[in-house]
């Protein structure tokens, strides 16, 4: 075996580890590390913040515009000052017969005291929340008028055909009486 061949470092001789790229094929005969582990590509967050709605991919990591700087507790009483703001996990999916659609959506709440720089959420609920969307379930608990107006316009906007093409019960969960 040459040293082409070996995957260590120049400087130190040591092994180097790194991650191993999972293939959604399902030809793939890939059954080790991260066998049955989750795609998140057709997923995207989206943060309602008051009656703005926006995409935010920094949430894949907790690091969307809104949480950048802020220390999190899981005591709501620990942020007596903070303002409402909304994560709601949007999946995609993908029919033969209808193409690309919105098929799952999940809301989670936080609260954001941007002055005081506190924060709450359970993070528990936003892992489970997102795994949900992808299940193709809508859960839209807690959103009111307002920030159901301003999901649906950003969801529409961002590709109307989409909506279209997304279930009645998607749809209807964002009514607004």
């Amino acid at each position: 075996m040459d040293n082409k061949d070996k995957d260590t470092s120049q400087k130190t001789g040591k092994k180097i580890f790194a991650l191993n790229i999972i293939s959604n094929d399902d030809k793939s005969k890939h059954k080790g590390f991260g066998a049955g582990s989750i795609d998140l590509n057709s997923m995207s967050p989206v943060i309602i913040d008051g009656n703005e709605a926006y995409i935010d991919i920094g949430a894949m990591h907790a690091k969307s515009k809104v949480e950048k700087g802020i220390k999190f507790s899981t005591n709501k009483e620990d942020v007596p000052n903070g303002r409402q703001v909304w994560i709601v996990w949007v999946a995609v999916d993908r029919t033969p017969e209808l193409g690309q659609f919105y098929g799952g959506m999940t809301a989670c709440e936080m609260l954001i005291d941007t002055e005081a720089r506190r924060g709450w959420k359970i993070l528990a609920d936003h892992v489970n929340k997102m795994d949900y969307a992808l299940k193709r379930k809508v859960i839209l608990d807690g959103l009111g008028t307002e920030e159901k107006a301003a999901l649906k316009k950003l969801l529409i906007e961002t590709n109307e055909e989409w909506w279209e093409k997304s279930s009645d019960e998607l749809k209807a969960a964002l009514e607004t009486e």
